[in-house]
């Protein structure tokens, strides 16, 4: 049985699969960017999320859409810590820190959070992984071709999930040589971090379509498709659909992914796809 714990929660994950709630509180986020940037607004938030169904909260202090600029520490800090800090108290499912900074990571994990997700897997911060070890929390290591200032500057592949494969078996070794156990290392292939979309080629949805050649990692799949640029180009007849049109097509892919193998689905439409999922959990238990 595939089990992972985050802060106090267990989770069964051959049982169910879990929601992730975006909780964005930057300015400029692709989606949600400036929703949520007061306090208030992002305590709410949060606890409608766990009221929806989410199983955890990622909180995220930097845009990483493409093209978005570096967010210094202090910035990212006076984002985040704050929120976690009120956050922790109110709601009862675990805290996951989007951020590949240390010093980010180790604040929020010495206030509780219990989850590490990091889109650089661990290529960034070489004290991350150090860090993740002494707090035996799990961590996503997500696959991305370049940084999010570069990544979609003609993204190029031979074979995309080839690619993908060789990196996080790469990003595994590395984590495990950092003291990470391997019941704590989570993967993601990094949909919309430098792949192919547009003009015929959709490396997204060849991703989805072989997502399960991932489990040969044995280790818990995360899938992030969330109202996506790719989301917008497949769904969109004769124009890219517009971000507030893209929930059918996320909720899709989203149970797409969880039939092919996927453990987390990171959303921001927490209570459809609860819904959504919930049915397919049932159909596949």
């Amino acid at each position: 049985m595939k089990k992972i714990r985050i802060g106090d929660s267990l989770f069964d994950l051959d049982n169910k699969t879990l929601i992730m709630g975006i909780l964005n509180v930057t300015p400029d986020s692709f989606y949600d960017g400036g929703f949520y940037s007061s306090l208030d607004d992002a305590i709410n938030h949060a606890i409608e999320m766990e009221h929806d169904g989410a199983d955890i909260i990622d909180i995220g202090g930097e845009s990483t859409r493409p093209r978005s600029k570096y967010v210094s520490l202090y910035t990212e800090m006076s984002r985040v810590i704050p929120i976690i800090e009120e956050l922790i108290k109110k709601i009862k499912i675990p805290i996951s820190i989007d951020t590949y900074k240390s010093a980010v990571a180790e604040k929020a994990l010495d206030l509780g959070v219990g989850m590490i997700n990091d889109i650089t897997a661990l290529r960034m911060d070489k004290n991350l992984g150090k860090i993740i070890s002494k707090y035996e929390v799990p961590v996503c290591l997500m696959h991305m071709k370049g940084t999010p200032i570069n990544m979609q500057k003609n993204p190029t592949y031979q074979d995309v999930m080839d690619e993908i494969k060789d990196f996080l078996k790469d990003r595994i070794s590395y984590a495990i040589s950092c003291g990470i156990r391997k019941e704590n290392i989570i993967i993601d292939p990094g949909l919309g971090f430098g792949k192919r979309t547009g003009d015929g080629i959709e490396d997204n949805i060849e991703i989805i379509n072989r997502l399960s050649e991932l489990k040969e990692f044995d280790v818990p799949i995360l899938i992030g498709a969330s109202r996506k640029t790719f989301i917008g180009n497949v769904y969109g007849k004769e124009k890219q659909l517009p971000l507030n049109d893209r929930l059918q097509g996320s909720l899709e892919i989203a149970v797409e992914a969880v039939k092919n193998g996927a453990n987390i689905v990171r959303v921001h439409d927490v209570k459809e796809t609860r819904i959504a999922i919930d049915n397919i959990d049932c159909n596949i238990g």
